[in-house]
């Protein structure tokens, strides 16, 4: 193949061997509207993810065809019906960029949801398990409704963090065995070191129910909420990825709240009480064992999801690179069967290193 294909070339080949000619081309020319939209059928029967960029009535029928179809807002109104996108802007760094801040958004949704579900696991579980041996409440219901308000809030500052360039350099998909392997993992984790406060508390501090309250409180918001630091990229050792300043406020604010609540006025009537400086300590250390066993636990967790991540979803970066090598090895290719000769310069149009061709209007 020359790397070009006419609209004449497409209407004689069959749909069988159509998708090998177009993986085989990098020009398409003199192609009718229905030509565009077989080339968009087929590729996306291959599997692929299709966008299609036009603007006149000729390009109608490939726009409607495309996953995705884009024009500009003086665009003819066919063209414009058919689209799904609209650009005002006519730079086509819109379209990259939009590309981008849609891997952020889900980026970001996929901390919270990962963060929040593994938490949540680990704190009804801790939760049931304390009421079963301990004979009074682990936590009054208004102090676990104030602990979800004050984490909750924390968490209003994730659509405003920061993104590793890894996470943003190839499309993501909602991936349920990630889900299930943080939550089956971070879940049991976290009550493992609920487990742990609670011994602390009663065999070693001999803390009292207020106590109790007061201390659990302190530690379950800490945790919860600082672990967003680690869980949030897959960099390690976490302080390597760089943070957002809002959601570092938003955290650290809320940590401090919970920690300086039971020396104010409000602790009385929310049940809590005003704990000893070396127990803050204790429950600090705590805090800091736990994000450091979390550190260690998703180490294994990200590689593992690395190796079992599908085929489709590697980076912009590697299929570029492979899509290089391969126009590289057929200009080596023909260079070999056409070696330049005095006085030519330039290769026929057509060939890969060779003259353009342009689509007719």
């Amino acid at each position: 193949m020359s790397g070009v294909l006419t609209g004449a070339d497409l209407a004689s080949l069959p749909d069988d061997d159509l998708a090998a000619a177009i993986a085989s081309a990098t020009v398409f020319a003199r192609v009718g509207p229905e030509e565009k939209a077989r080339l968009v059928s087929a590729q996306r029967s291959a599997g692929r993810d299709v966008g299609f960029l036009g603007d006149g009535v000729n390009d109608a029928l490939a726009l409607h065809a495309a996953d995705v179809g884009i024009s500009v807002d003086s665009a003819t109104d066919v063209a414009t019906e058919a689209a799904d996108v609209l650009l005002l802007d006519k730079d086509l760094g819109v379209l990259a960029e939009g590309v981008t801040q849609g891997r952020r958004t889900f980026a970001n949704t996929v901390k919270y949801v990962l963060m929040s579900t593994s938490s949540n696991f680990g704190n009804m579980f801790s939760a049931a398990a304390a009421s079963a041996f301990l004979p009074f409440l682990p936590l009054l219901p208004s102090q676990i409704l104030l602990n979800n308000l004050i984490y909750d809030l924390t968490q209003i500052a994730i659509p405003t963090d920061r993104v590793d360039s890894d996470q943003l350099a190839r499309p993501a998909h909602w991936n349920l065995r990630e889900i299930r392997r943080f939550m089956l993992t971070f879940g049991p984790l976290s009550s493992l070191f609920d487990f742990l406060t609670f011994a602390i508390l009663l065999e070693a501090l001999h803390a009292s129910v207020a106590e109790f309250r007061t201390g659990w409180f302190v530690e379950s918001l800490a945790t919860q909420a600082l672990v967003v630091f680690v869980v949030r990229a897959h960099t390690s050792p976490f302080w390597r990825s760089a943070t957002s300043r809002t959601l570092i406020v938003a955290v650290l604010g809320g940590v401090t709240v919970a920690a300086v609540l039971p020396y104010t006025a409000l602790s009385g009537p929310l049940g809590f009480t005003a704990l000893p400086v070396g127990w803050l300590l204790v429950l600090a250390a705590l805090v800091a064992s736990y994000l450091t066993a979390i550190e260690l636990a998703k180490r294994p967790l990200f590689t593992a999801e690395e190796l079992h991540r599908p085929s489709a979803m590697r980076s912009h970066v590697e299929v570029a690179a492979r899509h290089t090598r391969r126009r590289l090895a057929r200009l080596v290719h023909w260079r070999a069967r056409h070696p330049p000769v005095r006085g030519q310069h330039q290769p026929p149009a057509g060939h890969p290193d060779g003259g353009r061709t342009a689509a007719a209007p």
